[in-house]
């Protein structure tokens, strides 16, 4: 069970990051001569604090909210960013 939520929440991360801006935004870093092991361990380090925030308010809503609640509403919120984002406005 434990191995199963692992290697389901890494392939969804890893895919989910595959090509992303931040992606994009390290290879820039690289490409403008900083250091390869410190952008590597400044993405990691901040990769890794966004996942901890991220279950941190999971576990908290999922307190709160049933789980299609919290489906629905990040649903809603990523619809609402891309749409901001075409429209400039992000």
């Amino acid at each position: 069970m434990l191995l199963k939520a692992f290697l389901t929440t890494f392939a969804l991360v890893f895919l989910a990051e595959l090509g992303d801006k931040t992606q994009l935004a390290t290879m820039l870093l690289v490409s403008q001569g900083q250091p390869m092991k410190m952008v590597f361990l400044g993405a990691a380090s901040a990769l890794v604090l966004s996942s901890l925030i991220g279950v941190l308010a999971g576990a908290w809503l999922g307190k709160i909210f049933p789980p299609n609640v919290i489906q629905n509403g990040a649903g809603v919120a990523f619809i609402g960013i891309g749409i901001l984002l075409l429209l400039g406005k992000f």
